[in-house]
């Protein structure tokens, strides 16, 4: 499985697998995934890299927010600031595990992964297939 990552400038790249696993791998316990029509699951201990780490490692430009979208045209807006001041036993994650198994592709292949969320389903977003970042927007 592979994304197109967008920077600030709008150039598109591929993100492999293997690139992301190459961030430093993070695992968050207790998560849980809310589907509308299904219900809530889990919890899940799900592993991958913080959307953070991906974005400074693929973008060198000021940015203010992110946009997860997937392969479905579903998506979220995670901000910078947000990122940034999130605590670090439950980072934002692009998933790429889900207890300890690479996940398939009826488990999402790639997940936004949004800890704190347990209501609804608003934020997580299943088969990732682009982030885009967003720079600061003139007036």
């Amino acid at each position: 499985p592979t994304f197109q990552f967008v920077g600030v400038d709008g150039r598109s790249r591929p993100v492999t697998l293997a690139e992301l696993r190459s961030l430093p791998e993070v695992s968050v316990p207790n998560c849980y995934i809310v589907s509308t029509g299904h219900g809530t699951s889990g919890p899940f201990t799900f592993t991958g890299a913080t959307l953070l780490a991906v974005v400074q490692a693929f973008c060198a430009e000021p940015w203010t927010e992110v946009e997860v979208i997937s392969a479905d045209g579903f998506g979220s807006r995670v901000y910078a600031t947000e990122l940034r001041k999130l605590d670090s036993a439950s980072p934002i994650l692009l998933a790429y595990a889900m207890n300890g198994q690479p996940m398939n592709r009826a488990q999402g292949l790639v997940r936004l992964i949004v800890p704190s969320e347990r209501d609804d389903a608003l934020r997580q977003v299943k088969w990732v297939s682009e982030v885009r970042v967003v720079g600061k927007k003139r007036p």
